[in-house]
């Protein structure tokens, strides 16, 4: 292990992803990719380091990255996002192109396996966590956190695959009391991302354009349509100019994407105000980021969206998601299609009509 950005942490080096893991809290950052002729690493690490708050949880204090979340959101007897987001992880297993971790989850009981690897030619992490010995009905979550704080206001393009239903978070998110602002309007529901209402009544946002310079932290969630035969997956993407990043992923398995807007709207550590330009492309199975046993109750069953899954402790149950970068030509625009393009390759199409094809295996999130 090296210490990276002030925690120990696991690499994986291969000709086109060299990626870092923290062996506390399980948080994978920094990835830088090679792509050809330059390295692009678009995932945050924070404006500081553990060692300045080791009262905090080791999320808040380790955060950087994608980590997995067990539950997602707070509960009552455990950290919050849960043990997989927190405690220590050890190195079960690597080799030249995977690394294999394991954690005995205190908190719910849950063995898990956190598997992150790369394939010749890929600009690409596949992850896959492996859960066993869990019981009951949880929410849960992949928790990428990317690194916008040197663009330009609205220069980086968010999008995500159809939605069926979106809203931002109803109730606060972040809490003026606490030296916290946002500037979305609570519980709002809006069916495209370029008009979702302020908080203010006075008029709309368009979160497909990020940093927003608002200085405001807020959160929404879209539900992905079910796939179609020529949509098999569904995906998360954020155009950073000349490169984009995006996440493909099962909506049977992560039924909702959450958008974290992070521009400097906490005061309060460890943020004081230096959280700016970062956005969470999150994909869970929650309802929101609240509170596993609010997810439990099922408030959106009557929408036939669900917020937690029924684990049998006998089953094993296999979570994937695939993460991965792109070079892209001028004025591509936001992403408006990921599609299949043959064994092992996705066609993206920006807004302007462009497209770019690459090395991903789709396959490996169905």
């Amino acid at each position: 292990m090296q210490e990276i950005h002030g925690e120990p942490s696991h690499q994986l080096a291969t000709p086109e992803v060299d990626l870092h893991v923290t062996g506390r809290a399980g948080q994978m950052a920094p990835v830088v990719f090679h792509l050809p002729g330059r390295d692009v690493s678009p995932y945050s690490l924070s404006p500081w380091v553990p060692s300045e708050f080791p009262d905090q949880p080791a999320l808040l204090s380790v955060l950087r990255g994608d980590f997995f979340c067990l539950p997602f959101g707070p509960q009552q007897d455990g950290p919050p996002h849960g043990d997989p987001a927190n405690a220590a992880w050890s190195l079960e297993g690597s080799d030249e192109r995977s690394l294999t971790l394991r954690q005995q989850a205190a908190d719910s009981g849950a063995s898990i396996e956190k598997i992150l690897s790369v394939r010749p030619g890929h600009h690409a992490v596949y992850l896959e966590h492996r859960i066993s010995g869990l019981a009951g009905d949880w929410s849960y979550g992949s928790h990428p956190i990317l690194d916008a704080s040197a663009a330009a206001p609205g220069s980086v393009r968010l999008s995500v695959s159809p939605f069926r239903w979106g809203s931002v978070y109803p109730g606060v998110f972040s809490d003026p009391d606490k030296g916290e602002r946002q500037m979305l309007c609570a519980g709002a529901r809006f069916d495209e991302l370029t008009s979702v209402p302020l908080a203010d009544g006075m008029g709309s946002a368009d979160l497909t354009r990020f940093p927003h310079g608002g200085r405001a932290d807020d959160l929404v969630m879209m539900v992905a349509e079910d796939p179609e035969p020529d949509r098999p997956f569904a995906w998360t993407a954020a155009v950073f100019g000349d490169f984009v990043w995006f996440c493909l992923k099962n909506p049977a398995d992560f039924p909702a994407t959450l958008f974290w807007l992070s521009d400097g709207g906490r005061d309060g550590a460890p943020w004081n105000g230096r959280h700016v330009g970062r956005i969470g492309l999150e994909e869970v199975c929650s309802h929101f980021s609240n509170d596993v046993d609010l997810s439990r109750q099922g408030l959106l069953a009557e929408d036939g969206i669900p917020t937690v899954r029924s684990f049998d402790p006998a089953e094993v149950v296999s979570l994937r998601l695939v993460q991965a970068v792109a070079e892209v030509p001028p004025n591509f625009g936001k992403v408006v299609s990921i599609s299949p393009e043959g064994d092992g390759k996705v066609l993206l199409t920006g807004e302007n009509g462009g497209t770019v094809e690459c090395s991903v295996d789709w396959s490996h999130v169905l």
